[in-house]
């Protein structure tokens, strides 16, 4: 398991006990029932929440259907506290995106989901991460990854200024040129599409579906070069 110190739930822009209210001005009424919708949880189906945050996500999945089994995943105790708080129908976990397969078994997902997680991370981090998701899901598994993607107009370019000046240009960037679906098919992933695209006042945010290959998953790992890692689980 990685070492390397995550990004907080709120980069620098505020507390992570703020999450929640902030998070709320992105549309994620919205995003987060489209999530869902694209998740299309059914009984007996183990759905791992990559960077599951304060829950949030985690607890509509699980409500949606009792009977899946939700493991909501991230390395910040702060957080996993208050989503503790919001339910025990989840199983919460504090671990990294980039040792999935050390914390849950290889093959062992049917489903994983992630929102506004791998814009956090450097480049090599979200290979790896992407990669660590792969490993986890069995053959033919799910990918619904949340996040902010290709920033498409002036508007919405203006608009993601406000997660860059949060998370830092460095590893913004590179979603916001449109990078994620490339790098979701490199790590092991086929049939990649952007499902969605959700205007925010923060940028656009897009929903990217996939399935694993049914070939051997792409390992995970990768050239950190000392970074710090994102909020992960």
């Amino acid at each position: 398991m990685s070492e390397h110190a995550f990004t907080p739930a709120l980069g620098r822009f505020a507390p992570t006990r703020f999450y929640d209210a902030v998070v709320a001005v992105t549309r994620e009424k919205v995003w987060r029932a489209l999530t869902v919708g694209h998740v299309a949880p059914r009984a007996g189906d183990v759905i791992v929440d990559v960077g599951c945050g304060t829950g949030s996500l985690a607890l509509m999945l699980a409500r949606t259907e009792s009977e899946a089994r939700i493991v909501g995943v991230d390395p910040d105790p702060e957080v996993l506290a208050i989503a503790g708080r919001k339910t025990q129908a989840v199983r919460w976990v504090v671990g990294r995106g980039d040792a999935l397969g050390e914390l849950l078994g290889g093959g062992t997902a049917d489903t994983v989901v992630s929102s506004l997680v791998l814009h956090q991370c450097p480049v090599p981090v979200k290979r790896a991460v992407l990669a660590s998701m792969a490993g986890v899901l069995r053959p033919g598994g799910r990918l619904v990854i949340t996040d902010y993607g290709l920033q498409r107009s002036a508007l919405m370019r203006l608009a993601f200024r406000t997660v860059q000046f949060a998370d830092g240009k460095a590893d913004t960037q590179p979603n916001a040129d449109g990078v994620l679906p490339e790098m979701i098919a490199a790590a092991g992933f086929t049939d990649v599409r952007e499902a969605d695209v959700i205007p925010t006042v923060t940028g656009s945010i897009s929903i990217y579906i996939a399935r694993r290959r049914s070939g051997p998953a792409v390992s995970g790992g990768g050239d950190y070069g000392g970074r710090g890692g994102p909020r992960l689980g």
